[in-house]
C-alpha cells in the first residue's frame, strides 16, 4: 500500500456507489490531482425503485458531475420537487394539511414575520403566508419554464425520480465519461495490512482489488464497515420508533395531474409516502411493528391507493408483487471513517424516509469527502476524526428533525400518544421546544454550516402544526410589506409558470423528436 491515496475502491452500485463514484471523479478532475476509482458491484443486487425524493442539493451535485437535467429527467421518468406535504399529522380532522416547501420565508426577523401573519391573516396557513412556493404547490405547477438555463428556476426545487433508472444512468455516465473502471464482481473478504487498514478485497472470480481508501456503499449489509471492521451500530429506535414499510407503484393515466411536492399521509401508526412521477405514483406504507401488524398496513395502503387512484392496481413487475415488505433497523454506525474505509448511504446508517434524508446525507458525505481529500495515509486519521465528529452531529439532528413532526401531533391513537412521552423525546430537542416558546428557531439552535434542516425548515413545520408563535414581536411595516409581496410573487407565479404535466410531457416529445432525427442520420 502506498502512503499517497491514489486508489480509491467503491463496492457497492446503486444511488450511492454511482453518486460517490461520480462526484469523486469530477472533484479530482478539476484539482487535476491523479486518482484510479474502481466500483466492485455484485452482478445480481437488484435496487427496489419505490420512487425517490431529493433536496435542492441535487442539481448542484448533477450539473458537477456533468449530466443534462432535461436528459437526466427523461432517462429517470423524473418530477420536480417543491416541498413536502403533511396530511393528517396535527390532529386527523379534514382539512388537516400543511406544507414544508424549499423557499425559505422573507429576509425579516422570523418574530416580525409571525406577528404580521397573524396580525393580518391568521387563518391562512404559515407556508402560504411565508412562501409563494405554496400556491405553485397547490396548482401542480413546474418550477422554472423551458426556456430557463438548465438547474435554474423561478422556484427552488428538487427532484423525484426512479432510483433503479437514476442508478443506471450514473453507472453509464460515469464509466463512458467519468473514467470509472467498473467490475461486476462478488466482494468475498479483505486482505488487511499491517496497521489494521484494508489493503485489497478479494472477489468470488478469485481476483483481488487493491485500493489506498475504500468507500463501503452495500447498504445495510456494512460489508465493509461492519463485517470487515466491526464498527458497532447506535439504535435509535427508542425516537424514531418506525421500522417496518410495504412499497408500491401505481401506474397513472396519461395526461394526469403530478403532484409538486411528496406528499405523506398520517395514519393510526405510521404515515404513506405519495411521489408523483409522469408514468406512476410510488406510494407506500411506513409503521411501527410495535403497533401495527403487516396485515393491517397493507390494508392501509390499498384503502389509500383506492381513495387516490379509483381502479388503479398496484404494478406486479417491479418487485414480482403487488407490494414489497420491508424491514429495517433505525440508526447508524458509531464511527463513519473507520482506518481506511467510509460508509456512505445505508451502510453508514438509516432512519424512516420522512423528509428524504437518506439521499441529501449521501450527497453531504461525499462533499465533505471531496473538499477535505486525504492526500497521504499520515493525514486520514485526522480526517476521519473530523468526518466522524460532523456526521455524528448530523445524525442527531436528522432524528430530532423528524421526531419534531411526531411531538407536535394531538393524534389520540396509542402510537402517536407514544411519541409525545417525555422518555421518548430526545433531551436536546426538548430544550429546544422550551427555548422555541420564547422565540423563534434562529442560525443560533443550528450554527453549522450546511445544515440539513435550517431553522427555517423547523419554522414551517412548528407553525404548519400549529405551535404557538411567541409574544412581544411588533408586526412591523417591512414584515407587512414583506408578505404584501410574497403574496404578489405567488400570483405572479401562478400567472407564469406551467403544469409540471406540461412542463415533462412536452420535455419528453422533444427528447423523442430529437432522437429520432438523429436516428435518420
Amino acid at each position: 500500500m502506498t502512503n499517497k491515496v491514489e486508489r480509491v475502491v467503491i463496492v457497492g452500485g446503486g444511488t450511492a456507489g454511482w453518486l460517490a463514484a461520480s462526484l469523486i471523479a469530477s472533484s479530482r478532475r478539476a484539482k487535476a490531482a491523479p486518482l484510479s476509482i474502481t466500483l466492485v458491484e455484485a452482478p445480481d443486487v437488484p435496487i427496489v425503485g419505490v420512487g425517490e425524493g431529493t433536496w435542492p442539493t441535487m442539481r448542484t451535485t448533477l450539473a458537477t458531475i456533468g449530466l443534462d437535467e432535461a436528459d437526466f429527467l427523461a432517462a429517470c421518468d423524473g418530477a420536480f420537487k417543491q416541498a413536502s406535504r403533511f396530511d393528517g399529522w396535527v390532529d386527523g380532522s379534514a382539512g388537516d394539511s400543511y406544507l414544508h416547501p424549499f423557499t425559505t420565508p422573507p429576509a425579516v426577523p422570523t418574530g416580525e414575520l409571525l406577528a404580521a401573519w397573524q396580525a393580518s391573516a391568521p387563518d391562512q396557513p404559515f407556508a402560504a403566508a411565508m412562501s409563494a412556493q405554496a400556491a405553485v404547490c397547490n396548482l401542480h405547477l413546474a418550477p422554472r419554464q423551458r426556456t430557463m438555463p438548465g438547474y435554474q428556476g423561478a422556484a427552488n426545487y428538487a427532484y423525484h425520480f426512479a432510483a433503479e433508472k437514476f442508478a443506471a444512468l450514473l453507472s453509464a455516465h460515469a464509466t463512458k465519461n467519468l473514467g470509472i473502471t467498473h467490475i461486476l464482481d462478488h466482494v468475498t473478504g479483505a486482505r488487511r495490512a499491517d496497521n489494521g487498514d484494508i489493503a485489497a478485497l478479494t472477489t468470488g472470480s478469485g481476483r483481488e482489488v487493491e485500493g489506498d481508501l475504500f468507500i463501503d456503499c452495500t447498504g445495510f449489509k456494512g460489508l465493509l464497515i461492519d463485517g470487515e471492521l466491526g464498527v458497532e451500530w447506535i439504535d435509535r429506535s427508542a425516537h424514531a420508533f418506525n421500522d417496518r414499510a410495504i412499497a408500491s407503484q401505481v401506474p397513472v393515466p396519461p395526461g394526469s395531474p403530478i403532484a409538486s411536492q411528496t406528499i405523506a399521509t398520517a395514519h393510526e401508526a405510521g404515515w404513506i409516502w405519495d411521489i408523483g412521477l409522469p408514468s406512476r405514483r410510488g406510494i407506500g406504507c411506513v409503521y411501527s411493528s410495535r403497533f401495527m401488524d403487516a396485515e393491517r398496513a397493507e390494508a392501509i395502503l390499498r384503502n389509500y391507493i383506492a381513495r387516490e387512484l379509483p381502479g388503479a392496481v398496484p404494478e406486479e413487475g417491479a418487485f414480482g408483487a403487488p407490494f414489497k415488505h420491508i424491514s429495517f433497523r433505525t440508526g447508524h454506525r458509531a464511527r463513519f471513517w473507520e482506518k481506511n474505509c467510509i460508509s456512505i448511504g445505508l451502510a453508514a446508517g438509516f432512519v424512516e424516509p420522512l423528509e428524504a434524508s437518506a439521499i441529501v446525507l449521501i450527497e453531504l458525505s461525499l462533499r465533505a469527502l471531496t473538499d477535505n481529500f486525504p492526500a497521504d495515509r499520515a493525514a486520514m486519521d485526522i480526517h476521519s476524526g473530523r468526518f466522524n465528529k460532523l456526521f455524528r452531529y448530523r445524525w442527531d439532528r436528522i432524528i430530532e428533525f423528524l421526531k419534531l413532526h411526531y411531538v407536535l401531533s394531538r393524534r389520540e391513537e396509542p402510537y402517536w400518544r407514544a411519541h409525545r412521552d417525555p422518555g421518548h423525546i430526545p433531551p436536546h430537542l426538548a430544550d429546544l421546544l422550551t427555548l422555541w416558546r420564547d422565540q423563534p428557531p434562529s442560525l443560533s439552535d443550528f450554527p453549522y454550516v450546511d445544515e440539513i434542516f435550517s431553522a427555517q425548515s423547523h419554522q414551517y413545520i412548528l407553525y404548519g402544526m400549529g405551535f404557538p408563535a411567541p409574544a412581544g414581536w411588533p408586526a412591523s411595516e417591512r414584515a407587512q410589506a414583506a408578505l404584501a409581496e410574497m403574496r404578489q410573487r405567488a400570483r405572479t407565479l401562478a400567472a407564469g409558470l406551467p403544469t409540471n404535466r406540461l412542463y415533462l410531457d412536452a420535455l419528453a416529445a422533444d427528447l423523442a423528436a430529437a432522437r429520432q432525427v438523429e436516428g435518420t442520420r
